[in-house]
């Protein structure tokens, strides 16, 4: 399974506006539910089933379906598992001495791909970019909806 874990600072110098853990919290159960706004290249998002802190769901990202359980640890961590076993994905708020961070750690299996291969390791670095990019979309995202007024 390759596995890469990535943080950035909630709000780094300039960011405008400044954004609260429960703003981000409030993005991440919003990404929960449908993700397409916040993820490029998923063009489905459902959910299946809900109860309490769990949901399921299926979506459809660059072209593949995969059916997802996703769990909220409120207001800390969101825990996105795919039902097929080919991966994972915790998207974190924590505090640090430089403020808020939001921090995603992948874990991810390549059908067809011998695990801790140098192949797996390079399937894995080609998609770095969009894993890493994933966590400031996520933030800009975000950052857009309380500049809209869409939640405070």
């Amino acid at each position: 399974m390759y596995a890469l874990s990535h943080a950035i600072p909630i709000n780094p110098p300039g960011a405008v506006p400044v954004l609260t853990r429960e703003q981000v919290w409030r993005g991440l159960e919003m990404k929960a539910e449908n993700a397409m706004p916040f993820v490029d290249g998923m063009t489905q998002c459902d959910v299946d089933s809900r109860e309490g802190n769990v949901l399921t769901r299926t979506i459809t990202f660059r072209g593949t379906q995969h059916r997802e359980k996703i769990t909220l640890f409120a207001p800390v961590k969101v825990q996105f598992e795919r039902l097929d076993g080919t991966g994972w994905i915790d998207n974190v708020i924590s505090e640090s001495e430089g403020g808020l961070l939001l921090t995603f750690t992948f874990g991810i299996s390549f059908p067809g791909i011998a695990g801790g291969s140098a192949e797996e390791q390079a399937q894995g670095d080609s998609m770095r970019g969009a894993y890493t990019g994933a966590v400031a979309a996520t933030l800009n995202r975000v950052r857009q909806m309380v500049q809209d007024g869409e939640f405070a």
